[in-house]
């Protein structure tokens, strides 16, 4: 059973990602305005990070990594929000899951450009098919025959995958040297303060009633599920399964992203997205492989926060 609940604790965090994507899709921007959704996740996020401190003992944290978490704050708890919420505010929940595969193929060219990792044959392989695979779907965005997908919502949502991957990169060693649960509270606290005064009237202007009566559900879990939770299972898994191993768990996140964006009626899916799916997913493959049996595969390509 020890063994299992890491996986059971991956499988639980990807589908709670994989439902964002038609969840948001359904809310952003009908119901709520972006920037609300933005201010007022970050706070109820901040809000459940305050909960561990009822058990432990709060972490000191040295001056000089505060100023890291404000930037970690600022790119992985605000831009990456914007980017995702104003983007999947513009285009299909299909085209959003899918783009965000790619995050272990930017990872892997961050390292690369800072001299943390070096290229192979098989990543670059990989590095040039996923991406790509991704333009490819980024651009569909501008194609008649692709409705509900438009090309500036696509370039948002490749931007959030950007923000994660330099998150990854240059702030790894932060996460390592504190508690997860020290990190996500100083991170959201930050975040949260940071947006507050841009979402403030957003959410003001917000009519509760309208929600309540059409989009409750959708609206309470983009609001409450989707970050905190997801990300402290995600750690909890790290402990004892390979990063490889964790980066295989997010294919499942556009297959459950298209099957319930279809049952719902969200989106129609294409053939030439099915294709350009299945090259970015070789893509990845290929690069995750070239890490697998590694010692060093904890300094791979891994799935990251939302």
């Amino acid at each position: 059973m020890n063994r299992l609940k890491p996986h059971l604790a991956l499988l639980t965090c990807n589908v709670v990602w994989a439902l964002d994507y038609p969840f948001y899709n359904i809310v952003l921007p009908y119901y709520v305005h972006p920037m609300a959704m933005i201010s007022a996740s970050l706070i109820a996020t901040a809000l459940l990070s305050l909960i561990p401190l009822l058990w432990e003992r709060a972490e000191r944290v040295e001056r000089a990594d505060i100023r890291r978490l404000i930037g970690a704050a600022l790119l992985i708890g605000v831009l990456r929000k914007v980017f995702l919420m104003y983007g999947l505010s513009k285009t299909s929940p299909i085209d959003g899951s899918i783009i965000d595969t790619v995050v272990p193929l930017l990872v892997l060219l961050l390292s690369v450009a800072l001299g943390i990792d070096r290229f192979t044959r098989p990543k670059v392989a990989g590095l040039v098919l996923g991406m790509a695979g991704a333009v490819a779907v980024v651009l569909t965005g501008a194609a008649p025959v692709h409705a509900h997908s438009q090309l500036w919502g696509n370039l948002l949502v490749f931007a959030s995958a950007c923000a994660t991957a330099f998150y990854m990169v240059w702030f790894k060693r932060l996460v390592g040297k504190y508690r997860i649960t020290t990190v996500l509270r100083w991170l959201y606290c930050i975040a949260a303060v940071m947006a507050l005064p841009f979402g403030f009237g957003e959410i003001v202007h917000t009519d509760f009633g309208r929600i309540a009566r059409h989009a409750l559900l959708p609206t309470l879990f983009v609001l409450f599920v989707p970050t905190y939770v997801p990300n402290l299972l995600l750690n909890y898994a790290l402990k004892s399964v390979e990063p490889t191993v964790t980066s295989i768990y997010t294919y499942l996140q556009p297959v459950l992203a298209i099957a319930v964006s279809v049952a719902m009626g969200l989106d129609r899916l294409h053939f030439d997205t099915l294709v350009f799916a299945a090259v970015i997913f070789t893509g990845v493959g290929l690069v995750l492989r070239s890490y697998a049996g590694k010692s060093r595969a904890a300094e791979g390509p891994d799935a990251g926060p939302h």
